[in-house]
């Protein structure tokens, strides 16, 4: 089946952006790729209105990315944080490789305010496409093909 007959209806980059896709989301999960827990915090750090990040922290939670946790401060009402499930921390790579890209096209001159290393030996961390083959090639655009998969479906006219 030719790609340009395939309905996208079920496409997964859809799905997926249907779930994360809208720019405070992401933002909201880079913060608490970052460490960010409390509604607070993430109105602070990313200047949300209260609506819009009531919203979003509500979608994701409903999107299973996000799951919230009650916390108690001595002498204060129980409140919530939110915690990154599995299905949030899967997103990982795509935060880091919307970093990559940033920074490389639209970065700051004077250079990255995310300096992402590995903890054990210090060395960058970055994102790179590999076969899943025995030898694990670095791939670009032009090394891979692209076939209808088990799930594609005809577009209707």
């Amino acid at each position: 089946m030719d790609y340009l007959d395939m309905d996208t209806e079920n496409c997964p980059v859809r799905r997926a952006l249907d779930l994360v896709g809208e720019k405070w989301s992401l933002l909201i999960l880079r913060d608490a790729f970052n460490g960010v827990r409390r509604y607070d915090d993430f109105r602070r750090h990313i200047g949300l209105s209260e609506a819009v990040l009531a919203d979003r922290l509500r979608k994701l939670v409903a999107a299973g990315v996000l799951r919230v946790e009650p916390y108690r401060e001595p002498g204060a009402r129980t409140r919530s944080q939110y915690r990154l499930t599995p299905k949030g921390r899967d997103l990982w790579p795509v935060l880091l490789a919307l970093k990559q890209w940033g920074d490389l096209h639209a970065g700051d001159p004077a250079g990255t305010p995310l300096d992402i290393r590995h903890a054990d030996c210090g060395a960058p961390v970055r994102v790179e496409v590999v076969c899943s083959g025995d030898d694990h090639a670095t791939l670009s655009t032009y090394e891979v093909t692209v076939r209808s998969g088990p799930a594609a479906r005809l577009r209707s006219a």
